[in-house]
């Protein structure tokens, strides 16, 4: 990122995911000093997860939004990425997608790439690119123990942290929550007296959601015409669906994954046999000659979350919350880590144009989170609706929701008969446009069309 206009001396971000170094890299333009505190240490090899991320040993997705906002962030990380080995994978070409009533779906060329690569590497690639910059410092061990409040306590004005045993108050203009949980936001918003009785207003879906990843080595032999596999499950009757992947060092990483009582097995064989159990045989005969050379590590999700910080009357001055601490997603449709890279791209443009009209660091907050609105809307959306298809998932049902039903079977079949369409769609899914641009009446009379049909 270009641009040296200072909006102060020192900014804080508590976190050292994807979410949080980005948003380091967003800040390093307006700030003397940018402090990254992360409680775990960093790991000086990328194939070490993080502890501190529950899920750093389950497959993750970076989609193409997302490598394209890094690079916007990072310019170059994409070729790091390329160093280490990371597959390109060609959208609509390499990943086999199976769904039902297209066992597979017509495989075309859309003209843009994503990658495969394990969530150690990536964080790897981009905390080097990271430590490259001038005036960000990275503090591992150090865990943030809470806000502390400014004068007035109306605002906040740093944290409390403890590192090697001893406690200490880290002074700062503004604090980025990218912890994860957004326990920090919420205590610093009880602290400072913003949210009243009322909290912060919260919109959750309970998904019961188990899934299980394991690695295997790829065959020699393994040409298929395909890199990858993406298999949605014939909801409601079934929930299992599988994701088998490509990722850096010449390995497929396969999660597999059910909901409420049908979460797959942590052990090998009930792995495998699970795998077989799916409506096609394409990923258990692509795993049946590979050796696993991982355990199979097990994750439960319950719940996607997203806060309404935009709705709290006030919000106190000095914080911001980024990434999970925003939203969780169901991790099925494997959004996380996009949209917090996303988020911080967003930081990036706002600061830059609060320093552009000499305006100070509070008057960042409402484009931020209005920035942030728009960008949680399209994920959100993509994954809710197909999680009310289960009968058992808690939460407000859409009120439109079986129109909606009906528009999303209507898109699928126009999908595979239009190559334009077609490449929309991914470029939604892949969170590079809005879902609006389905309603462009080029693409609506289709589905319209599929529809009356």
């Amino acid at each position: 990122m270009g641009g040296s206009s200072r909006l102060g001396r020192e900014a804080l971000v508590v976190g050292g995911g994807i979410g949080g170094l980005a948003a380091a890299c967003a800040l390093s333009n307006h700030f003397e000093r940018v402090t990254i505190l992360e409680r775990d240490e960093a790991p000086d090899s990328p194939a070490v997860p993080r502890p501190g991320v529950p899920q750093g040993k389950q497959l993750h997705a970076l989609l193409a939004g997302g490598h394209r906002a890094l690079d916007e962030l990072f310019p170059g990380v994409v070729d790091d990425l390329d160093e280490a080995g990371a597959p390109r994978l060609t959208q609509g070409l390499d990943l086999r997608i199976e769904r039902p009533g297209f066992d597979p779906f017509v495989q075309r060329d859309l003209g843009f790439y994503s990658y495969g690569v394990t969530r150690p590497q990536l964080e790897f690639c981009v905390r080097r690119r990271v430590e490259a910059l001038g005036n960000v410092r990275f503090e591992a061990g150090c865990r943030v123990l809470g806000p502390v409040s400014t004068t007035d306590e109306r605002a906040i004005g740093g944290v409390r942290c403890q590192r090697a045993g001893r406690s200490e108050t880290r002074s700062a203009e503004l604090v980025v929550d990218a912890s994860g949980t957004g326990e920090l936001t919420l205590a610093a918003l009880r602290a400072t007296g913003h949210t009243g009785t009322a909290g912060v207003p919260e919109t959750t879906i309970g998904v019961d959601i188990g899934y299980s990843s394991a690695v295997f080595d790829i065959p020699a032999d393994a040409s298929r015409g395909w890199k990858g596999v993406m298999h949605l499950p014939d909801a409601p009757r079934t929930s299992r669906n599988g994701l088998l992947f490509p990722v850096e060092g010449h390995r497929w990483m396969l999660a597999l994954g059910g909901r409420h009582d049908d979460h797959p097995p942590g052990d090998e064989a009930g792995f495998r046999e699970y795998a077989a159990t799916l409506r096609t045989r394409t990923i258990a005969d692509a795993i049946g000659p590979a050796k696993m050379i991982s355990r199979v590590d097990r994750f439960r999700f319950l719940e996607s979350r997203l806060r309404h910080f935009e709705r709290v009357p006030s919000f106190p001055g000095g914080l911001l919350p980024i990434g999970d601490a925003i939203c969780r997603f169901n991790p099925v449709f494997g959004q996380g880590m996009t949209v917090a890279a996303l988020q911080a791209l967003a930081l990036a443009h706002v600061l830059a144009a609060a320093a552009n009209a000499g305006e100070t660091v509070e008057s960042v907050r409402r484009p931020f989170f209005e920035e942030v609105a728009a960008i949680v809307d399209t994920p959100w959306a993509l994954a809710a609706v197909p999680d009310f298809v289960y009968a058992r998932t808690v939460g407000e049902r859409p009120a439109d929701f079986a129109a909606s039903l009906r528009f999303g079977a209507a898109l699928t079949r126009a999908t595979a008969r239009h190559a334009d369409l077609h490449k929309l769609v991914a470029e939604i899914q892949n969170l590079m446009r809005p879902r609006s641009a389905l309603r462009e009446p080029q693409f609506l009379e289709r589905i319209m069309a599929e529809m009356a049909s």
